[in-house]
């Protein structure tokens, strides 16, 4: 599968630490420059026929329909699409007016994940999005309406603008507009962003754990009475429409990822990850140089970080794989702690896996991470 990340967005957003650029300056460069990074990298993966392709950022919903019909075909020349692969492009609703989303039906991309983030204004507001509360709604309709059945849309809880009672009827809205799909994660104080620099500065209050906890709990609830499987602790979605592309991730799946601050993993140890920065990544493309770094997973990495995606789904973690995969040293301090885990019910094997039970998912991250060889 292949990753594309487009970087640039409209304007930033108060709780994204992701790279990007607001300048639109060098799209065109940059557009030439993912180009020949996939040339250049086009015997990186085994499988020449992909089953995912998935254009994030960023903000690709940016580029124009003919655009991204130019990526798509630089890919063909070195790949085959599978019959059923799965094509999403992230897209923010301000940009899905008629004329894009007309566009967008006219080439090989049939999902969409859709940065909703609120049905509310204030919400919208504190989240400094580029879209309203009205957009959120009419851009889902309006995509529907152009025969794309296959969308995500992300939510975010616990922000200090918001409540339980507007938390239900955000997730109310979503349901009632029979979205197949949704990604929902807690408002989080990510460092060097403008939300940080508010709630140092005590101009907001910091989101609170234990309304945040409420809202998480309410939402497994409320979505699985819907028709919806929890199978990931952000996402949720009906029969047929998990996204193929994050469940090859959590399955250790080789992946190639293309543009400015893009990661790939060939499936073993080898992990790689591009230059964050635009203009020495189209320099570097010029020259026909690779602007990536990469690394070899120690055992250890590789252990903690099975864990840390493992315990995460509703899959969990392969209890034969991990004994045919690591050490006995490593394996005998992991038994050790799992069984205290178990026996205070934070933990079970089912199926030979081990997982996180629902009612705990919430603190998923630090239950992994207490089970991390150091």
């Amino acid at each position: 599968m292949i990753y594309l990340h487009i970087p640039f967005c409209k304007q930033k957003c108060s709780y994204c630490n992701f790279h990007f650029s607001t300048s639109f300056r060098g799209k065109d460069d940059m557009l030439q420059a993912l180009k020949k990074e996939l040339r250049l990298r086009k015997d990186e993966l085994e499988n020449k026929t992909l089953k995912s392709l998935y254009f994030g950022g960023g903000t690709p919903s940016v580029l124009t329909g003919d655009e991204i019909k130019g990526l798509l075909d630089e890919i063909l020349k070195y790949y085959s699409f599978a019959d059923d692969i799965e094509i999403t492009l992230e897209a923010n609703p301000d940009d899905l007016d008629a004329a894009f989303v007309k566009e967008l039906a006219s080439t090989p991309v049939n999902r969409l994940s859709v940065g909703t983030q609120s049905f509310f204004d204030e919400d919208l507001k504190l989240m400094n999005r580029a879209h309203n509360a009205s957009e959120a709604d009419a851009s889902i309709k309006r995509a529907q309406d152009f025969g794309f059945e296959n969308i995500s849309i992300d939510l975010i809880y616990g922000s200090p603008t918001s409540s339980l009672v507007m938390w239900k009827e955000n997730l109310n809205r979503a349901v009632a507009l029979e979205v197949p799909h949704i990604s929902s994660y807690a408002l989080t104080v990510e460092p060097k962003t403008a939300l940080e620099n508010w709630v140092r500065t005590q101009k907001i209050t910091a989101p609170a754990e234990e309304e945040q906890n409420e809202e998480f709990y309410y939402m497994c609830d409320f979505l699985k009475n819907n028709g919806f499987e929890h199978y990931e602790i952000s996402n949720f979605a009906k029969p047929g429409f998990h996204s193929r592309h994050n469940a090859a991730y959590w399955q250790y799946e080789p992946y190639l990822g293309i543009g400015p601050s893009a990661h790939s993993y060939d499936g073993g140890s080898r992990r790689s990850w591009n230059i964050a920065n635009n203009a020495l990544y189209v320099k570097n493309l010029e020259a026909a140089r690779l602007p990536a770094e990469s690394e070899i997973l120690k055992e250890k990495d590789r252990f903690n970080e099975l864990l840390m995606i493992g315990l995460r789904t509703v899959w969990g973690v392969d209890m034969k794989k991990l004994n045919d995969s690591f050490s006995a040293e490593i394996l005998h301090r992991f038994n050790l702690d799992v069984a205290s885990k178990i026996s205070e019910g934070i933990l079970r094997v089912k199926d030979n896996r081990l997982v996180i039970p629902e009612e705990h998912w919430f603190m998923a991250d630090g239950i992994a991470s207490d089970l991390f060889i150091i």
